[in-house]
């Protein structure tokens, strides 16, 4: 992968930047979900692309949100030396239920997020849901892009504040694709 690209991701911890799609996202999440397919293996049962980053167009925070979905916790936290072993740190504090969390990259500059967790899961199907619905509601990315880039400006240091004001949206629009299911 040229330097260049490299350059496209990371952001400083606890900080927002929003910036404009950027294509080699694509490249560089593929090349991310080839060396995860390789070092779990068969535990590894799906692979996804989530976030902004995922939605072509879609301004966002220069950070890839993967998703890893495997047979269950208990197996992803069996997995914590493989997937550090690939240079992510794992997140024992994260206060998300359903997931195993990890970041990578230096604090001045985290370049991912990855989360395992089980396919059955709704932190699994909202993720996908809110992605697939961005992909193919053209008003609502569009939407989305703004509210993204009016908290960008906001909260530039405060990613709590950040998220949080992305929270109405998200469930709106979750349960707009949950009614077209």
């Amino acid at each position: 992968m040229a330097c260049g690209v490299e350059r496209m991701i990371g952001l400083k911890r606890g900080t927002v930047q929003v910036v404009p799609y950027q294509p080699a996202w694509k490249e560089l999440f593929e090349d991310e979900a080839a060396k995860l397919r390789s070092a779990l293996g068969n535990h590894l049962l799906q692979i996804e692309h989530v976030g902004s980053t995922a939605v072509e167009g879609m301004d966002a925070k220069p950070i890839l949100d993967i998703i890893v979905a495997v047979e269950g916790l208990d197996k992803a936290r069996e997995l914590v030396p493989v997937v550090q072993s690939l240079g992510y740190s794992h997140k024992e504090d994260d206060d998300v239920p359903e997931r195993v969390f990890f970041v990578k990259g230096s604090p001045n500059k985290r370049t991912h997020h990855l989360s395992l967790t089980e396919p059955a899961s709704g932190y699994w199907k909202a993720h996908i849901l809110f992605r697939d619905y961005l992909l193919t509601h053209e008003e609502a990315a569009e939407e989305y892009r703004q509210l993204k880039r009016e908290l960008a400006e906001q909260y530039p240091d405060d990613r709590g504040s950040y998220t949080a004001g992305k929270e109405r949206f998200v469930e709106r629009i979750l349960k707009l694709a949950r009614a077209e299911m």
